[in-house]
């Protein structure tokens, strides 16, 4: 209790007993990771530069806010968090999207990477409704 109010630990909360606040700091980084190295592959024009630099930005981003969020101090906390997470996440399939509409890389390339975009997206929602309920 702090401040008359009761605070939460919403990452315990949201942790079950397999680890997954864990796993999920995993799962954040190897997206980085693999935003990085597609970024890397692209060429070098202008157009590439532009979207390259967001989706850099949003695709690293992500694992960094969900970390973030592994240390929230009160459930609003973890939510606003959680929140950027799917907001960053959600850019990024969109800038992996426009980089496959504009023939700038193949599907194939891509589909991975927008697969696990759409998961995180999916996750950070979950987290964020979970953690609005009552307790």
């Amino acid at each position: 209790m702090r401040n008359g109010r009761r605070e939460l630990n919403a990452p315990s909360r949201m942790r079950n007993e397999s680890g997954r606040g864990e796993n999920l700091k995993e799962r954040t980084k190897q997206f980085a990771l693999q935003i990085i190295k597609l970024v890397e592959r692209l060429p070098k024009t202008n157009t590439t530069r532009v979207i390259a630099g967001q989706l850099l930005r949003a695709g690293t981003s992500v694992g960094s806010n969900y970390r973030a969020s592994c240390r929230a101090r009160s459930t609003a906390d973890f939510i606003a968090k959680m929140g950027i997470v799917e907001e960053e996440a959600d850019e990024s399939l969109y800038w992996l999207e426009l980089l496959v509409a504009a023939g700038l890389v193949a599907f194939e390339e891509a589909s991975p990477l927008m697969h696990e975009a759409n998961e995180l997206v999916s996750i950070a929602v979950s987290s964020i409704k979970t953690a609005r309920k009552p307790q």
